[in-house]
């Protein structure tokens, strides 16, 4: 079998969520969007299909670098293949970026799975056939009954509860909310929360970005004086230094980590400093599936959990395929959206969850998202 096409599809549908100035996720009205769809086709007719922001997959990635890799390969040699196109991030200026490298990387896991008629958390070797869910919130705004008050985020945590979940991440405020960022603000929502509660669900918080070290000290000993499971993204990232130092400094697990560039390779710098308690991947932020495995076995070696960052049906298969992973992150969620509800192009969610806090894999074969090509076809604005 061999790689004979690689394929960008741009096409729109309509979303409820938009974006502030720092790119943080809040609803909105009702407005068009663009997605894109990258199909891996090979000579025997099997296909694979991955999606991803059209300003990631642009059209140059794929002529420059991704044709470049894949055409005339065969498409079980994945390890080789994510390696090559690793190669040619090395001076491409930083457009072959992870995100991209990791749409093209999930396509050729689906094409197996097609191919073979096997989900893919099968093929990177199945631990469960379903894993609990955290409601995981969008950042705080400044709506007015939906994330602007800790009385606000309480109210909605009693709705995930009644949900099913059994755990509960806060994403607090940010900028450009206006108060935002508050140390005080933070602990009062993520204390409304305990209460409303009760002892016996799980919280996470992942807090402001940038917070200092005396900051970010003073509210990782009020989660733990809440008894919450951990703390993630409180700092920069890019200071190895300062996560070693707040994770001596406090009981409470830290979790990273989450945005910092490197692949598998920063994230042993990670562990290797002591800089945190659980390791931190997601298969769009480290390059592909096949990085996140990396990580997750990394951990697995020092006795660490890895907690994968991110909702979708990859981050999903990951989830379900290793031991050392507690939860799947579901979201972004919002009082004022229906995650239940799944994107025009898909026929239904990867991630439908049960009533008891299960998100259960799917048995289609790939990756598992159900798509729906007559819908992408009648809304195509690009194909390259």
């Amino acid at each position: 079998m061999k790689i004979e096409r690689v394929q960008g599809t741009v096409f729109h549908y309509l979303t409820s969520r938009s974006v502030d100035s720092a790119g943080h996720s809040h609803p909105g009205p009702e407005k068009r969007a663009n997605m894109a769809m990258i199909t891996i086709t090979a000579d025997d007719g099997s296909k694979g299909y991955a999606f991803g922001p059209p300003e990631v997959v642009r059209p140059h990635i794929l002529e420059a670098f991704a044709r470049k890799v894949l055409i005339g390969q065969d498409p079980f040699d994945r390890e080789r293949l994510w390696q090559d196109l690793v190669h040619w991030q090395r001076g491409s200026a930083g457009q072959l970026t992870d995100r991209a490298l990791a749409v093209i990387e999930q396509a050729l896991w689906d094409l197996a799975g097609r191919a073979l008629n096997t989900p893919v958390y099968k093929l990177l070797g199945a631990f469960r056939d379903k894993v609990p869910a955290y409601g995981s919130t969008m950042c705080g705004d400044e709506l007015k009954g939906g994330l602007s008050t800790p009385d606000e985020y309480a109210a909605f945590a009693v709705k995930l509860v009644e949900r099913g979940y059994k755990a509960i991440k806060l994403h607090t405020w940010m900028p450009p909310v206006s108060f935002a960022p508050s140390v005080a603000m933070d602990i009062k929502a993520c204390a409304a929360v305990r209460e409303a509660v009760g002892p016996d669900v799980a919280l996470m918080l992942d807090g402001y970005h940038w917070y200092s070290r005396s900051d970010a000290l003073t509210i990782g000993r009020a989660l733990e004086r809440l008894n919450f499971a951990w703390f993630e993204e409180m700092m920069n990232e890019q200071s190895i230094a300062s996560y070693a130092w707040l994770a001596n400094q406090l009981d409470i697990p830290i979790v990273g980590p989450e945005s910092i560039s490197g692949k598998h390779h920063s994230r042993a710098d990670w562990v290797q400093a002591g800089a945190c308690d659980i390791l931190r991947a997601g298969v769009p932020g480290v390059g592909g599936i096949t990085p996140t495995m990396k990580v997750a076995a990394l951990a697995d070696a020092f006795g660490m959990n890895c907690e994968v960052h991110g909702n979708g049906a990859a981050n999903l298969a990951v989830t379900a395929a290793i031991k050392n992973c507690e939860w799947y992150e579901r979201g972004l969620l919002h009082p004022f959206l229906d995650y239940d509800v799944p994107p025009a192009y898909l026929r239904s969610l990867p991630d439908a969850m049960d009533a008891d806090g299960f998100v259960h894999l799917s048995q289609q074969p790939g990756l598992g998202e159900d798509i729906d090509f007559d819908y992408i076809a009648a809304s195509t604005v690009e194909s390259y």
